[in-house]
């Protein structure tokens, strides 16, 4: 294998093809980390209205999830990039198209977002669910309101329980991230087959792409596993024998 390719002058931008490659790397980072602060904060609103006790609160979320999370994430992002202008008012529509800053890189992070937000929400669903009903019980007991319960004692330990299958979607978020590509987002598997096509290096380019995939998934590994360590939960998911 030859990486000299990489020093050589690019195609077109100026510069050489490994800034094309660290452009990449920027793009893929910035599009998941926006695009998992949305799937979290969603996800959990969602997650604790699926468990709401009246169903003017649950009906929508689970609507909500069936349909996002039902539907293949590569149809929701020609979705949002090419259907939603052509059916928002007018005014909406023609800034989406020609006004709204890099429309690409932001209907691929609101994509991402929302369709990880319907999985987030099953895992704090279910997050929730695996606490015992007292303690909801002896919550109320002691004078808290229903959010309050929420907040004080059921989620700080449903999120506890859910980190391992949380760190499953902030990986995905990382990898489906390459499906932006679609709609022409630079990241790093977008850069890959382009350098692959001026310098036909392209198992060289696909393995460097592998590597760096395989480095951001292994460092968010091995944090949510230091981050479980630190907050793991005997006799819960991940906390028998420790």
């Amino acid at each position: 294998m030859d990486f000299s390719f990489l020093s050589l002058p690019a195609f077109s931008g100026g510069g050489i093809y490994l800034d094309w490659v660290i452009s990449g790397i920027k793009w893929t980072l910035l599009v998941s980390s926006l695009a998992w602060i949305i799937a979290f904060t969603v996800g959990s609103v969602l997650g604790v209205l699926r468990t709401a006790p009246v169903a003017w609160l649950r009906v929508p979320a689970t609507i909500y999830v069936e349909i996002f999370r039902n539907v293949p994430v590569l149809v929701q992002m020609f979705i949002w990039y090419f259907v939603a202008p052509e059916i928002v008012p007018q005014v909406a529509g023609d800034w989406l198209k020609t006004k709204m800053p890099m429309p690409e890189f932001w209907n691929a992070v609101l994509c991402l977002g929302f369709y990880t937000a319907s999985r987030v929400a099953e895992q704090v669903r279910s997050g929730i669910q695996s606490m015992p009903k007292g303690q909801t019980n002896a919550g109320l007991a002691m004078g808290l309101t229903l959010p309050q319960t929420y907040r004080y004692v059921l989620l700080p330990m449903a999120y506890r329980i859910v980190i391992p299958p949380m760190t499953t979607e902030f990986l995905s978020i990382f990898k489906n991230s390459s499906i932006a590509l679609t709609i022409g987002v630079l990241e790093l598997t977008a850069q890959a087959r382009q350098i692959s096509e001026y310098t036909f290096r392209t198992f060289e380019i696909f393995t460097i792409a592998t590597i760096v995939y395989a480095l951001i998934t292994l460092t968010i590994t091995f944090s949510m596993r230091w981050l479980e360590n630190k907050t793991r939960v005997p006799g819960y998911i991940g906390g028998a024998g420790k």
